[in-house]
């Protein structure tokens, strides 16, 4: 189990009030993959579920074509797909030097939803975004 991943998934926002035996089984049934530089990560629409987060290099996303801010160390995607069992909704390209993600399948995921302080823990983050994106006049 290594340290590092186990610190980034509680680093999420999404995760930061999961009980610390469900990070600890994320840690565990995730795995560390590496994308050379300019390679296609996710694709905008793909049914491939997971979430990964960044642990080093940076990542390009688009939207429908568009540009979104780039991701780097610490930040994440994938989370909607993981939850939700609907296709992409961007598409990551890894940057120039490359990108190494954790990634958590949403075959070990899924398990947890059904356990309701997770379920309790995802609805409060959620709701979290949902009032910032209000907030910023997004929502």
């Amino acid at each position: 189990m290594s340290i590092q991943t186990r610190k980034a998934l509680a680093d999420i926002d999404l995760f930061a009030d999961l009980p610390k035996e469900v990070l600890d089984d994320l840690n565990q049934q995730g795995t560390t993959l590496t994308t050379s530089p300019g390679h296609q990560v996710i694709s905008q629409g793909a049914d491939d579920l997971g979430l990964r987060i960044v642990l080093e290099g940076s990542a390009e996303v688009t939207v429908n074509g568009q540009a979104r801010p780039a991701l780097g160390p610490g930040d994440y995607f994938g989370e909607i797909s993981m939850i939700d069992g609907a296709p992409r909704s961007a598409t990551v390209v890894a940057g120039p030097d490359g990108l190494k993600t954790f990634a958590v399948s949403s075959l070990a995921f899924a398990p947890m939803l059904d356990r309701a302080d997770v379920g309790r823990a995802l609805l409060k983050a959620l709701c979290a975004r949902i009032r910032a994106l209000e907030a910023a006049g997004q929502g």
